[in-house]
């Protein structure tokens, strides 16, 4: 007797939730997303303010996003994520759907639900696809894990309390507890 199996599902499925639900896609699996407790939003909200009046200081090009914002790491119809924070600096990956590729820095806010998602898959997946930074915030420990993909050096475990480096942007860092 085969084995049931396992549906995959895709970006359509995703489309189709009823409206207020939200879910990510991952190879094809669908993964629900809950929504965010006060602490996650105020971290997220002044990221955000921080790292936009960071790059309109600059007159940068890049532009921040913050969740809900889609982004289809592959060409496929089988991924589909809503990081916290997104920033992409090549405006034709953007479109009104969401941006189609890697985006440049990727900022994720753990919770306990989601933690073995975006220290496990999601950093597999962001890694793969091409994103040059990723930040896992986790409040509960008070700590940020900085994954610089295009220079491993520039990897590390920062506190709330330590001025942690950008990679992406060298004269720019960040002291989460500052934020808070």
């Amino acid at each position: 007797m085969p084995l049931p199996k396992e549906r995959i599902y895709t970006i359509d499925d995703i489309y189709a939730l009823p409206d207020g639900e939200r879910a990510e896609l991952i190879d094809g699996q669908i993964y629900m997303m809950a929504p965010p407790n006060t602490r996650h939003q105020v971290i997220v909200g002044e990221l955000y303010a921080t790292i936009r009046n960071y790059i309109k200081s600059k007159s940068g090009s890049c532009k921040p996003y913050v969740s809900p914002f889609a982004v289809f790491l592959n060409e496929d119809n089988k991924n589909y994520v809503e990081p916290d924070l997104t920033v992409v600096c090549s405006p034709d990956k953007v479109d009104e759907k969401g941006c189609h590729g890697a985006p440049d820095w990727v900022i994720e806010v753990v919770s306990p639900a989601t933690q073995s998602k975006d220290y496990g898959i999601k950093l597999f997946k962001y890694r793969m696809a091409g994103v040059r930074e990723y930040w896992i915030i986790n409040p509960l420990k008070g700590i940020v894990n900085v994954y610089d993909f295009e220079n491993e050096s520039g990897t590390g475990l920062y506190s709330f309390d330590d001025e942690i480096p950008v990679c992406i942007y060298p004269d720019l860092s960040i002291a989460i507890s500052e934020l808070l």
